[in-house]
């Protein structure tokens, strides 16, 4: 399992990669939570129809820079963001935690 870090993030964070339309589609649906966070690659917009929890998603751009994270409860459909290349989702509140942030840069750590 890949792991990822921010300037901020003391230990590296589990990441699972979605990356095929298959993985991206089922994201975080019929979960109870999530350890760690959860990339979809590519994907500028998200929804938490059918979700069972809430959730923090942070869009980022090319360079994994955050342009914008929002807190999502279930039975929502977020924007698309046009500059958006890859979604983070993790649990509300965890993405404040562990230091993502409008700007911030995620970095991707192979396992």
């Amino acid at each position: 399992m890949a792991t990822f870090t921010t300037r901020e993030t003391a230990e590296p964070v589990p990441l699972e990669l979605a990356e095929s339309a298959r993985t991206r589609r089922h994201g975080l649906l019929g979960r109870d939570g999530i350890e760690g966070a959860l990339l979809l690659s590519p994907a500028s917009a998200v929804h938490t129809l059918g979700m069972r929890f809430a959730i923090d998603v942070a869009y980022l751009d090319r360079k994994l820079r955050v342009l914008t994270v929002r807190t999502m409860r279930p039975g929502r459909v977020g924007l698309p963001r046009p500059r958006a290349r890859y979604v983070l989702e993790a649990e509300a509140g965890a993405l404040e935690k562990w230091g993502v942030r409008r700007k911030a840069v995620v970095v991707i750590h192979d396992s």
